[in-house]
């Protein structure tokens, strides 16, 4: 279907590919993984259009291809007054009246061999699309993933996830040979990443898609391409199989680098010796020896195992050093039971809080967050979360009361709102007071920002790298509250695991909007779940039975957090050159992956 040999290509001051080569076959689900700013986009991009680039090695692939794309952001403003059907159905119908126009112009074209050419080129576009049944294909579409009753509905009143899993479902339609997806899976709730999980496992087209969800990498691919470091590693088989092979590639090679260093060591001892007799007699025989095993040595350094496999790039996330409960003021009386131990601080209280637009999204709202506390907004797209947020940290309500000595740090899905697109990286650290560049790149190489990366735009960044930066801008600030919107969205799984430490160790309070089930139990003491219009709280272990009897296997979900906790294990154990642990517990993790692979049969 498609197939890449010996790409290389970089930035002027950035290779983000070096020989790579791939192939993906007809029928592959294929998802294409990597930590942020690897270049995943730019590589789809010149597979879609590779004349728009200048670079070495072949993207080969036949005439006839015909390329679906669904980008990682949405745009729906020029949809909205259109229904779901009208939407879906776009490309059948302007072929249709195209094809027409196209049979009016045979009456009267002196040139008939040329219109002619055009009409079967219509004819054979709409049979790839099996345009005769479309309308059928439509309605089985929107049945597989709940919408049937929204067929008349305006795009304008439907959630975000709802019109992302459309763009899906439009690009799905049109059979493309190859269909091409940038993280389909922001911001979709519960119900949709089940969704697009259906939409997925139904389409028996070629599909490469740009994924971090961890449900999805389990249950919808058999084939991942893992970008890292300027190469591609290739692997037939699903994600938790390449996950696996991964450790043991890396426990096999970090035995390999001991033994090599032992031998190095040996060697340089032996050297040592050898230099100590030379000095003492001038013996022909023991210089050529010497020189000899001095050979010897810079062969085995040279051919030593340096790095183990992939060298992934782990953030450093520190969110602001506060100290619990600081900084927030309370009246004599609440001072005086707080230092008795009775009372806690409250940082936010919400009354009465209500918002509309085209109908009532929340009302009765009463939220009370205490220093400290940690909590999850969870519910279906389009039900007022992201706005309840907003108007928390604009203040913009009667019914919000921000407590006294609370400082509030925003993380923002909407990138554009709390960075400047236009700077580059380093204009927007210097309007945090950072006066030296050498300051500015020491400080983002905890979050993974390479050098050459801090003089691109920000709005050149990848999504993953922009909510890096909005937290390495927050890290700086004093916050005692966190208003967090969907911040797992457009990290890979390297980042999410480091904010979700990042959070475990934060002093302050957290308010966040969150659809990640694994990053929720692992952050949240509770949950806030939208539910008739209202704010219901939760305990994480209601939230959890609630998940597991309405989206997901409970086993298939704690057997899953096991094998992250095991992973993660393995990956310390691993820094640490502890082989013999991270091989017994690499052990216990095959034991897991069955149990799994069980579960889901």
């Amino acid at each position: 279907m498609i197939q890449v040999e010996n790409l290389s290509y970089e930035f002027p001051t950035k290779e983000l590919y070096k020989n790579v080569s791939f192939m993906l076959e007809e029928g592959q689900h294929c998802a294409f993984i990597g930590s942020n700013g690897t270049g995943k986009t730019t590589l789809v991009d010149m597979i879609i259009d590779p004349e728009k680039y200048l670079y070495d090695g072949k993207i080969l692939k036949s005439d006839e291809c015909r390329i679906g794309y669904v980008n990682q952001f949405s745009k729906s403003d020029k949809d909205q007054e259109k229904t779901v059907f009208e939407f879906l159905s776009e490309k059948f119908v302007e072929n249709q009246e195209e094809t027409a126009k196209v049979c009016d112009e045979m009456a009267t074209a002196e040139d008939l061999d040329s219109v002619f050419e055009r009409y079967q080129k219509l004819l054979d576009l709409f049979q790839a699309m099996d345009g005769d049944n479309y309308e059928s294909n439509i309605k089985k579409q929107l049945h597989l993933v709940g919408m049937d009753s929204h067929e008349q509905t305006e795009i304008s009143k439907l959630s975000g996830g709802e019109y992302k899993l459309l763009q899906v479902m439009k690009e799905m339609l049109l059979q493309p040979n190859l269909l091409i997806m940038d993280e389909p899976d922001v911001f979709l709730d519960f119900a949709n990443i089940n969704n697009l999980c259906r939409l997925i496992n139904s389409y028996g087209g070629t599909l490469l898609v740009i994924t971090h969800n961890r449900y999805l990498l389990n249950h919808c691919f058999n084939k991942i391409l893992h970008l890292e470091n300027a190469d591609i590693q290739e692997f037939d088989g699903n994600y938790t199989e390449y996950n696996f092979a991964l450790l043991q590639k890396k426990i096999e090679l970090q035995e390999l680098a001991a033994a090599d260093q032992e031998e190095i060591e040996r060697t340089e001892k032996m050297v040592e010796r050898m230099r100590k007799d030379a000095t003492k007699a001038d013996i022909a025989s023991l210089g050529r020896a010497l020189h000899a095993k001095v050979s010897h040595l810079e062969r085995l350094r040279a051919r030593a195992i340096k790095s183990p496999f992939v060298d992934l790039r782990l953030p450093k996330i520190q969110l602001p050093e506060i100290e619990a409960n600081e900084d927030v003021s309370e009246n004599d009386s609440e001072v005086k039971a707080e230092e008795s131990g009775n009372v806690e601080k409250t940082v936010l209280t919400i009354s009465n809080y209500s918002v509309a637009f085209n109908e009532i999204l929340l009302e009765n709202v009463d939220l009370e967050l205490k220093a400290g506390e940690k909590i999850a907004i969870v519910g279906a797209n389009g039900t007022g979360k992201t706005t309840l947020l907003r108007d928390i940290y604009k203040n913009a309500s009667d019914t919000i009361c921000i407590g006294e000595g609370v400082e509030i740090g925003f993380l923002s899905q909407l990138h554009g709102e709390m960075l400047n697109e236009e700077h580059t990286v380093y204009e927007e650290m210097e309007e945090l007071g950072f006066t030296r560049k050498a300051d500015i790149q020491a400080y983002l190489k905890d979050y993974c920002f390479e050098e050459e990366t801090l003089t691109q735009k920000i709005g050149q960044l990848s999504g993953g790298e922009q909510n890096l930066l909005q937290l390495a801008k927050i890290a700086l600030s004093k916050a005692n509250l966190l208003l967090l919107d969907e911040p797992t969205s457009h990290l890979d799984t390297y980042s999410q695991i480091a904010l979700e430490k990042a959070l475990g160790e934060y002093k302050g309070a957290v308010l966040m909007v969150a659809h990640d089930f694994y990053h929720i139990v692992n952050v949240a003491d509770a949950v806030l779940f939208v539910e008739d219009k209202t704010l219901r709280k939760m305990r994480i272990r209601s939230f959890r039975k609630m998940i597991y009897e309405n989206h997901f296997s409970k086993e298939y979900l704690e057997l899953e957090q096991k094998k992250k906790e095991l992973e993660t294990r393995i990956a310390a154990c691993l820094k640490d050159k502890d082989i013999v642990t991270a091989k017994e517990l690499c052990e216990k993790l095959e034991e897991v992956i069955v149990k799994m692979e069980k579960c889901e049969k």
